[in-house]
Parts: C-alpha cells; structure tokens; sequence
C-alpha cells in the first residue's frame, strides 16, 4: 500500500502531523533517521516522501541525520518518488550560507553578511562590517544557537576567546548586520504547497529565539513555550500572532523563490527596519506552528499541511 512517509529526528515536531493524517485516515509510516541504513541498490516503495529533518539535530544527539538524510532523498529522487522538500530543500534548511545566496538570487534582500572560520576570522569579519551593532549566529543552527548580539568588536573578541564561546557544528560563524526594528517583533510568513498560507508576528522583546513549536514547552530554556504564550490572566499580549488581511507585496518573491528552489513548505522570517527597509533572514523548512496563535486565529497549518500530503498521495493512485 502507498503511505506518506514522513523523514524525520524529533518525535516531539511530529506528534501534531501524526494527529492530523489520523484525522484524515491517511496512511503513513515515520521514518526516525538519527542513524541507519540503505541498501542503494534495492528501490524504495512506493508513496510520498516528507522531509521534516531540522538543522539543530545536532542538539538533540543526531548530529549525522542531515547527512543520513540526504543520502536518502537522493537515493528516493534518483529512483523519481514524490518527495517534498527534497535533497535541495536540505541543503538550505543546513545552511545559512545557501539561504542567502538563494535568496539574493531570487532579488530578495537579506542583511550584510560575513562567513568565517576560525576566531581569528571571526573578529577580523566584524571589523570588516565595520557596524555599530552586529549579530553572530551559526550557519547550521535552529533555536537560535550562536545568536548574539553585540555592540563592539571588543566584546565579541572578549566572547570568541572567551569560555563561553560556542562553536558551530560546521565550524562557521556568521557576522551579520543587526537591524533594529522600530518595535520589537519580526514576521514569519508559512507556506504550503509553495503557497503563503498566513504571517505571524513574533514578539522578540525577550530575545531571539522564536521557536513556535508546542514542543519548544518541553525545554524552557531553548525557546518560548506556548504556555508562556497564552494570554492567561494577567499578561498583555501573546508571544505568536497571526496576522488578519495580511499579504505583503514581496510575497509574490517569495512563492518563486520557493518554487525555483523545490520548496513545498516553509517558514520565511523577516524583519523591518525603521525606514520599512525588509530584510529575509532565516527559511526554515522544517517549520512548526503555534497552537495558541492557531486557536486564536481559526487557522491549523498542521491540517492543511496533512492535507497536503493527502492530496499527494491521491495523485500517484
């Protein structure tokens, strides 16, 4: 029988996927890729193929399933099965780097950017950019590793050779532009099927990392949870907000960058400068939604996502 098989490391960014292909009885199969193996002879069966492998699997002690991972979707496109999200989709979800220049390709505007390697170059690139504030981060990361904020080039020397310096799984950092936005949020735009789908506006006030996961609650300390989300009593306002009547012209840029680069779902985030100048940061295609922003706004990208496959895998039967 044909399945949706969903490729994945973190059982936890899947249970919620899980929950609506039970609601639409589709049938499906997990594949956990932390570690296995592939006989590259032998044809892969029949069906449709999602990869939900994320770039922080490093974090989690899978530090080798992009690798796995890609090993496996070549092997699954060589022999032309469905997949969404393919060996082309991988390559940017690790790599800031591709982002960017995919991006730039696309006419999308992303902050100025340095790549280096090593501490000495590290420090070299940030007198380089030659700005009064700036941001490291890691060019494969997710959670918001290795994002710092700093406003001197001393105090990132004091950081790279300090104890608490943290090394990037692929050895490179990334000196970028800060933009200051005139009030503290970015917007994450999702899509599926390479289709917007809804923005959402993500308060940043308590720092960067924006991880909108239900799951992000297991861990407090990687990311904001949806029960700190929730306006419950006494708080102001909800961490995750779906946007009403929202579309954006650059929208249009980036369903093509989506579709030039074999996309089908994703998390766009970008920010506004207080000239209303928009800079593209981070493409996450292993996206996850906010069930409190969710709930609020009577959208579940989960169902739609679910029916996605659905309708994939109705189209090779």
């Amino acid at each position: 029988m044909k399945k949706i098989y969903v490729i994945h490391e973190n059982q936890e960014w899947t249970v919620h996927l899980e929950d609506r292909l039970k609601e639409l009885n589709a049938p499906y199969e997990l594949w956990h890729f932390d570690e296995g193996m592939i006989d590259l002879s032998s044809e892969p069966p029949e069906g449709v193929f999602y990869n939900r492998i994320s770039a922080s699997s490093h974090t989690r002690d899978h530090r080798y399933a992009p690798e796995f991972t890609e090993a496996v979707l070549a092997w699954l496109e060589k022999h032309g099965r469905t997949v969404v999200n393919g060996t082309r989709a991988l390559r940017l979800e690790v790599s800031k780097v591709n982002q960017y220049m995919a991006l730039n390709q696309a006419g999308i505007a992303t902050p100025k950017t340095l790549a280096a390697v090593g501490k000495e170059n590290i420090v070299k690139a940030a007198n380089e950019l030659a700005q009064p504030s700036f941001i490291t981060k890691h060019n494969r990361a997710g959670k918001g590793q290795g994002v710092q904020l700093f406003h001197s080039v001393s105090s990132l020397n004091d950081y790279v050779n300090g104890e608490t310096f943290d090394e990037p799984v692929d050895g490179i950092t990334l000196i970028q532009q800060y933009i200051e936005a005139p009030e503290p949020f970015i917007i994450r735009h999702e899509f599926i099927d390479g289709k917007f789908l809804y923005g959402v506006k993500v308060d940043t006030s308590e720092g960067f990392e924006l991880c909108p996961a239900d799951a992000c609650s297991i861990e407090d300390m990687f990311c904001p949870t949806d029960t700190k989300d929730a306006q419950t009593e006494g708080s102001q306002k909800a961490k995750f907000e779906i946007l009403s009547n929202y579309r954006p012209a650059f929208i249009d840029l980036y369903e093509r960058f989506l579709a030039d680069n074999n996309i089908d779902v994703a998390g766009i985030e970008a920010i506004a400068d207080a000239d209303g100048n928009v800079y593209t940061y981070d493409v996450n295609t292993n996206t996850n939604y906010n069930s409190d922003a969710e709930n609020a706004a009577g959208i579940f990208a989960m169902l739609e996502l679910a029916k996605y496959l659905q309708s994939k895998l109705v189209d090779l039967n």
